[in-house]
């Protein structure tokens, strides 16, 4: 586990092994008193850059939507998230809705990015208030979106929505409520929750439980072993924890807070990448990684297929086009690829054909 706190410590732990090993990580945000709460959380999901989606622009006098508090149920401090129907907006870019949310993203470390073939999981606890009034429209406290490609819309949310009752919907791909549970089985009482995603643009895996944590009682669970959890064109998915709600009926709407605690992010990566003719997968690895001045990059084909092979920025543009609509055969080959031109950082390689595709990160580092 890597656990950051306020003094900017940084505990860093990279594990290069034989690919036959899984690797793991954990990073994990805790409030640890009043002061400097932006510094703190920006320090563990995007050391040196800003992870804080805030509305300060507007609403200055205020000050921070974001706040570390007493909590009298959980004995710890917890991270308070404020939003005002006015003049909270969407950080002075929209103003038909509001946000404040916390997020991983492209500045983030890459074990805080979930990439395809990768499986993701993520923990919170969470406290929605007694009386809380969601909008008709959207009340997102929860997004998993992806980055890259076609990015817009998000790929999981957790929604409260006004109703009659009010609701709490698990939603996918922005249009399909695959759970929905009476909003007041939340209110007033701290929950966990458990969201775990194995990153798959056809096949992938998901499942979401968030239970009491009183009694340990699940008031949400869901699961689905076959469904899309990243865009064929994305370059990796990634959390956002918060309140982010529709103005369109504002005087629906009150002043509201949300309390979150123990966020963590873990990511199992599993080696599928050793992949050899013996074990008869279609798929690749990278070595050296990190890397410096060269890597080479070994497939395996199963059958006759057209082969793409490109090396993406994190900013989801090409860097280099390594193979590019080459019809290829079965068996295993092997590319060399200069990588002396890159600048330092994170990018991904990404193999696809008709029927698969595969991404996996690559490290440059001098």
């Amino acid at each position: 586990m890597i656990n950051f706190r306020k003094t900017g410590f940084l505990i860093f732990m990279f594990l290069i092994g034989s690919l036959q090993y899984q690797s793991f990580s954990q990073v994990v945000l805790e409030a640890d008193g009043p002061g400097e709460t932006y510094e703190l959380i920006n320090s563990v999901f995007a050391p040196g850059y800003n992870a804080v989606e805030s509305v300060e622009c507007v609403h200055p006098e205020f000050g921070r939507h974001i706040a570390e508090v007493w909590d009298e149920d959980l004995k710890q401090y917890v991270f308070e998230f404020y939003i005002h129907v006015t003049p909270d907006n969407d950080r002075c870019l929209y103003f038909d809705r509001q946000r404040v949310e916390i997020k991983t993203y492209e500045s983030s470390p890459a074990n805080l990015k979930g990439i395809a073939g990768e499986t993701v999981i993520y923990k919170w606890k969470f406290k929605i208030p007694d009386g809380f009034q969601p909008s008709i429209s959207f009340t997102h406290i929860h997004q998993v979106k992806a980055v890259g490609g076609d990015d817009d819309m998000p790929i999981f949310t957790l929604t409260p929505r006004a109703g009659n009752p009010n609701k709490v919907e698990l939603i996918h791909n922005n249009i399909t409520k695959v759970v929905t549970v009476p909003l007041s089985l939340f209110e007033g009482i701290w929950v966990e929750a458990t969201e775990k995603i194995k990153i798959d643009s056809q096949h992938g895996t998901y499942s979401m439980t968030i239970k009491k944590i009183s009694d340990s009682t699940a008031i949400l669970t869901y699961s689905n072993n076959d469904l899309m959890t990243i865009r064929a064109d994305n370059s990796f998915i990634r959390p956002k924890w918060g309140i982010y709600r529709s103005l369109n009926v504002p005087s629906a709407l009150r002043d509201e807070s949300l309390r979150f605690a123990s966020f963590s992010i873990e990511e199992v990566q599993p080696n599928s990448s050793k992949l050899t003719q013996e074990n008869g997968k279609t798929g690749f690895h990278i070595y050296p990684n990190p890397a410096s001045k060269r890597i080479y990059v070994e497939y395996y084909l199963t059958k006759t297929t057209d082969v793409n092979l490109v090396l993406y920025g994190i900013n989801g543009l090409v860097e280099k086009t390594i193979i590019s609509h080459e019809i290829q055969t079965t068996g295993k080959y092997q590319k060399n690829v200069d990588v002396s031109g890159l600048q330092n950082g994170l990018y991904f390689i990404r193999m696809s054909s008709a029927n698969f595709i595969q991404t996996e990160k690559l490290m440059i580092l001098r």
